[in-house]
């Protein structure tokens, strides 16, 4: 009880986010209330940073990359290009959106697609004089689908990278299992989001309106570097893996480079367009105090009880057979998460399917169903996941406000299904590949 007392108050605290108090000072806190209760002990904190030290500064270093080419005009000259390719017709450009969504959440991280691409497209929508009900709906879209389709690479999510780093699953492996479950969650999130929102979207725009994507690059020479660097990157990923390379140093090497070239560290500064300093500034350091602190009060948690509860929940599922099993995996991922947050839900998961008594292939099958659950499950509330809190706040500060039970409402009218369709793919697909 005491531990699950520490969780819920460091839960709403940074939730709440009070004035001066970030989310990792908020979780350190909670992180060091559960040292002195002795609900986890100084060797504990050692553990722990083993689990997020990798995934914690991959996330940094992608999003200083993300800021990097933002001020350059990469994301909105792609936008550009897309609202060109929709000919003047909602219809064709709705799906194009979402399509773009999920590309840079595969590459830059959910938070990124969401939390850059928003304001470019509210901009564009702004432009083209876009009536509210049909920017509403691409709105939404833009938010949905980076965390619907942040399952195909390691660094798409964080919750993906802790994973995959827990359970040593390597970068090709799981590339391997979860690009073509992506796909499907993919084809789900634009059949529900056409569903629900077809109708609002059936308006014309004039592309005349629209600046030359051109004019969107304010940094050519970060521009042009931005192709090669993110092929290299990828490269590097398959590469790297088999020799054990941290993902974050190959991906903290290429902030380091794009930030150079930014920066004209060769020149001294001179003729720098892209302030270096202000994306260092932006980076989500207070992540990097968050989960620390967070996946301590969380693994206090469950050394207190969670996990075994977990692991029974799991090894019942398992008795059900592997379809059953996988779906029953997912979902219940995707309900812990909406309601503790992805983040301590991911350990929490991870520590049951290693604690629980399972068949090889049945518990490969809890690891990326758990993925799924708390990469999908954060849609169902607000309070799910960071990345949607930044989200609404950014919308807000755009003029659109989109209250919590606005909000739930629309999360559980599309994320089950999407889900749903998710996981069966991964039922249906991992068996069938060939063993790790």
């Amino acid at each position: 009880m005491l531990a699950l007392a520490i969780f819920v108050v460091t839960l709403v605290l940074v939730i709440w986010q009070p004035k001066g108090l970030g989310i990792g000072w908020s979780a350190l806190g909670g992180a060091l209330v559960a040292l002195l209760m002795g609900v986890v002990q100084l060797g504990d904190v050692a553990i722990v940073w083993g689990i997020v030290w990798d995934a914690t500064f991959t996330f940094v270093a992608l999003i200083i990359i993300s800021l990097l080419l933002d001020e350059a005009g990469f994301f909105a000259w792609a936008a550009l290009h897309v609202a060109r390719w929709g000919n003047g017709r909602g219809h064709l450009l709705f799906p194009l959106v979402v399509i773009l969504g999920a590309i840079i959440a595969a590459f830059f991280a959910n938070d990124g697609a969401a939390l850059l691409l928003t304001p470019i497209v509210i901009a564009i929508l702004l432009r083209l004089n876009f009536e509210p009900p049909a920017a509403f709906a691409f709105i939404i879209a833009t938010g949905f689908v980076a965390d619907t389709t942040s399952l195909p690479l390691v660094i798409s999510n964080l919750v993906n990278i802790v994973s995959a780093n827990y359970f040593d699953i390597s970068f090709d492996r799981y590339a391997a299992v979860m690009v073509p479950v992506n796909l499907v969650s993919l084809a789900a999130t634009l059949i529900v989001l056409w569903i629900v929102f077809g109708r609002r979207i059936s308006v014309r725009y004039s592309v005349e309106n629209l600046d030359a994507p051109v004019s969107a690059i304010k940094d050519p020479l970060v521009f042009r570097a931005a192709f090669p660097l993110l092929a290299v990157l990828l490269i590097a990923y398959f590469v790297t893996a088999p020799l054990g390379i941290p993902i974050a140093f190959v991906t903290g090497t290429g902030a380091i480079l794009l930030m150079a070239i930014a920066g004209r560290w060769w020149q001294v500064g001179r003729g720098a367009v892209v302030s270096v300093t202000g994306a260092l500034r932006g980076a989500p350091w207070q992540i990097v105090l968050f989960s620390i602190g967070m996946y301590l009060v969380v693994y206090g948690l469950g050394s207190a009880g969670l996990t075994n509860y977990g692991a029974l929940a799991l090894e019942w599922l398992a008795q059900q057979g592997d379809f059953i099993a996988t779906l029953g995996t997912g979902f219940l991922s995707a309900i812990v998460a909406s309601v503790m947050n992805n983040m301590p839900s991911t350990l929490v998961g991870a520590l049951a399917i290693e604690q629980a008594k399972l068949p090889a292939g049945t518990q490969e099958l809890m690891i990326y169903a758990n993925v799924i659950g708390n990469d999908l499950g954060p849609k169902f509330t607000p309070i799910g996941s960071l990345a949607t809190l930044l989200w609404l706040h950014v919308l807000a500060g755009k003029g659109y406000k989109i209250g919590w039970g606005q909000y739930m409402k629309i999360g559980l009218l599309i994320t089950p299904p999407v889900l749903l369709a998710a996981l069966v793919a991964l039922a249906l697909w991992l068996p069938i590949l060939p063993a790790a």
